[in-house]
């Protein structure tokens, strides 16, 4: 039996922002039993908290969508951290697949948030398909695209970056059979990730049926890789620029994340993504 916790990441408000299922004590564990857990808590990420390879770390852990392990996930590091961090740790470092990941936990008004580094600086992963081929997936027109070019990006996970030009085409969008599954195989991704621009920050949704995520509340891995994004697209200046995002809000399940990145000289130095998490249930789970 091992001890298992469930948080809302991405939020202080139980019962919104994304679920996450952390498991400890999974040393022992096979992939294919952790890939068994997953499966069977079927949220859109479950983390497995292992002892460090490096002692001087705060945990080893190994991160599973329902269909597979991924080597980073923003929520999943989020939720994590801040269930280590307990009432007084303050620096938390994570052994990802993608690399080490440095985590700040501050505290105000009684609210923990926790401040991720991202592990891997985004590049460029594939071609982008038409935007004739992006709207039929999606049941909008390609006129409904913009006013940024879309663009496909990997830091960890890949994701085709969507622009759209208002909340009510993002609303109205939805993953559209066949034309989905041709998109996500000429962009060579599982997930396409949709954005508006507003005036209080980006707003976005994150679909991924083929990892049997229908649609993410938050989604921090896409959030980080967005500044490359942007950047491309010239939404991204010099020095340090901060956005407050929100997603989930279609969903019922509105969440909020922060983005800070480092631009200098027209190149991406540092990206941090932010945000808080709440317990929702404990207990014991048989292993497989």
């Amino acid at each position: 039996m091992l001890r298992f916790h469930i948080y809302d990441v991405f939020t202080s408000t139980p019962f919104t922002g994304n679920p996450l299922a952390i498991v400890e004590g999974a040393d022992a564990l096979s992939l294919a039993q952790m890939q068994t857990i997953a499966r069977q808590f079927n949220l859109s990420e479950t983390i497995f908290v292992q002892s460090p390879e490096n002692p001087a770390h705060s945990a080893k852990v190994r991160i599973f969508f329902p269909t597979a392990e991924i080597p980073f996930a923003g929520h999943p590091t989020i939720g994590c951290a801040l269930h280590l961090a307990g009432a007084k740790g303050t620096q938390i470092i994570l052994e990802e697949q993608a690399g080490l990941v440095p985590v700040t936990i501050t505290r105000m008004g009684g609210v923990a948030t926790a401040e991720f580094t991202a592990p891997k600086l985004p590049v460029r992963h594939a071609p982008t398909p038409p935007h004739a081929m992006i709207a039929a997936a999606l049941g909008i027109t390609p006129a409904q695209i913009g006013p940024h070019d879309p663009g496909v990006w990997e830091g960890g996970p890949a994701f085709l970056f969507v622009p759209i030009p208002d909340l009510a085409t993002l609303a109205a969008a939805r993953p559209q059979e066949p034309a989905w599954s041709a998109l996500m195989q000429a962009a060579d991704v599982d997930s396409a990730y949709l954005y508006v621009m507003t005036a209080d920050g980006p707003r976005a949704r994150m679909f991924s049926p083929g990892a049997g995520i229908p649609e993410d509340p938050a989604t921090g891995s896409a959030t980080a890789i967005l500044a490359a994004q942007l950047l491309a697209n010239d939404a991204l200046a010099d020095g340090t620029t901060q956005l407050h995002l929100t997603q989930g809000i279609e969903m019922g399940r509105p969440a909020r994340l922060r983005l800070t990145v480092d631009v200098a000289p027209d190149a991406i130095n540092a990206i941090r993504v932010a945000g808080s998490a709440i317990k929702i249930a404990d207990g014991m789970i048989r292993t497989p």
